[in-house]
């Protein structure tokens, strides 16, 4: 026969529990447990089995334990878990990999009815089509100005109905309109809200990001240093190129406008004297994008006018020989 435990030998035994668990876990996932019932906790709860461990327990009990432990070993890390222990939540303790145990623990959702009261998690909308209902069923659609008609005997929804909007609580009448119609439009289930690793707390998004996010985001934050260095004339190696280059440019348009003159700058001094050589830089590029075939084609052209200019200066006397 079980003995049955005092309320203060369970709460010995809970403290003790925790206690073990924040010893020898670092990592620890914060979930919020709303709408979950004990059957789907006991799934969860298997489909962790391993390398992880689920605890619930009254938000009160948590934080004094954590408080209690922290005082016992120093551990001044654990604090951090108190701010977040506020509602329904529970405490997903893991050594595995934190993305592919919040995704475990996020595959386990249970579909559920609109219940009065509840707030709705997801927009409802009712699609048009048959619903099955008898006439007598229609006072719930003209109570809700659902568009209906009657076809063959049954009753049928004309146009798409938002029936309830996110954030919204579920009435009487559309909790019973979903109940007739069959339809259990919310799922529930644990939802990781913060991740705490090491004494540290973030955000689950983190553990959604990938590579090419990650070279995104230090790409932002570089252009951002290097535009502040370039404002406040801070050199700064994300900034050093563009100071070289912005140097650069400023001496070439001295140069441009003045006697002085620089390796750099010579080539760009004899463009502008002789713009024709733009043209002649151009020409193998305009001609085709094998640069290796474009001179011998700009040469072939240049021999094939030569006869061209010859013909027109012995013209006259061709034309002679002819008379």
């Amino acid at each position: 026969m079980a003995v049955k435990l005092t309320k203060m030998q369970k709460k010995v035994n809970y403290d003790a529990k925790l206690s073990k668990l924040l010893d020898h876990y670092t990592q620890i996932l914060i979930v919020g447990a709303d709408n979950v019932g004990s059957n789907q906790l006991q799934s969860i709860r298997q489909g962790l089995r391993g390398d992880s461990i689920v605890l619930m327990g009254k938000n009160t009990m948590m934080k004094r334990t954590v408080r209690l432990h922290a005082e016992k070993t120093g551990n001044k890390d654990v604090l951090n878990l108190i701010p977040l222990l506020v509602g329904n939540v529970g405490l997903v303790f893991t050594k595995g990999d934190l993305k592919e145990v919040s995704d475990v623990v996020a595959k386990y959702k249970v579909a559920a009815p609109a219940r009065v009261g509840l707030v709705a998690p997801i927009d409802v909308i009712v699609p048009p089509g048959n619903t099955g209902l008898d006439p007598s069923q229609t006072g719930f659609f003209q109570v809700l100005n659902i568009p209906t008609k009657i076809n063959k005997g049954t009753v049928e929804i004309l146009t798409p109905v938002e029936l309830i909007q996110k954030g919204e609580k579920v009435g009487s009448s559309e909790a019973a309109l979903l109940t007739k119609l069959g339809r259990k439009p919310f799922s529930y289930g644990l939802i990781v809200e913060y991740v705490y690793e090491n004494g540290s707390v973030f955000s689950p998004d983190v553990l959604h990001l990938t590579e090419d996010d990650l070279v995104e985001k230090f790409a932002v934050g570089l252009s951002q240093v290097a535009a502040l260095s370039l404002v406040i004339n801070y050199p700064s190696l994300a900034a050093a190129p563009h100071m070289i280059v912005n140097g650069y440019n400023n001496l070439l348009s001295m140069a441009v406008v003045t006697e002085y003159s620089f390796k750099h700058a010579e080539k760009v001094k004899e463009y502008l004297k002789d713009p024709s050589k733009f043209a002649a830089a151009a020409a193998p590029v305009s001609v085709g994008a094998n640069s290796s075939v474009a001179p011998a084609v700009v040469e072939k052209e240049q021999k094939k006018e030569e006869p061209e200019e010859s013909s027109e200066d012995d013209g006259p006397g061709l034309m002679g020989l002819f008379d």
